[in-house]
């Protein structure tokens, strides 16, 4: 696990921090993970792969049209860019 250190922290966020991670009964460290975990794992960041459903769906796209799609793709191997 990653280490990190915070400088400069401000007596009165110290203090705010303490006071925080003791309502919830837990040392000021696991308060600031807790904090940091909530932030950026948050419920409303966007999932890509959920978004993407999701738009499928709405635009009324089925399995069948996934496959309808990747049949009709070109699968024929890339042709090497030349440099002359």
């Amino acid at each position: 696990m990653a280490t990190v250190t915070i400088r400069n922290l401000p007596d009165e966020v110290h203090r705010a921090l303490r006071v925080r991670a003791a309502m919830h009964g837990r040392s000021t460290e696991a308060e600031i993970r807790a904090i940091l975990q909530a932030t950026v794992r948050s419920p409303e960041r966007l999932r890509l792969g959920t978004a993407l459903s999701t738009l499928s769906q709405q635009a009324g796209l089925t399995n069948e049209d996934f496959d309808a799609l990747t049949a009709a793709r070109d699968q024929s191997p890339a042709e090497p860019m030349g440099f002359e």
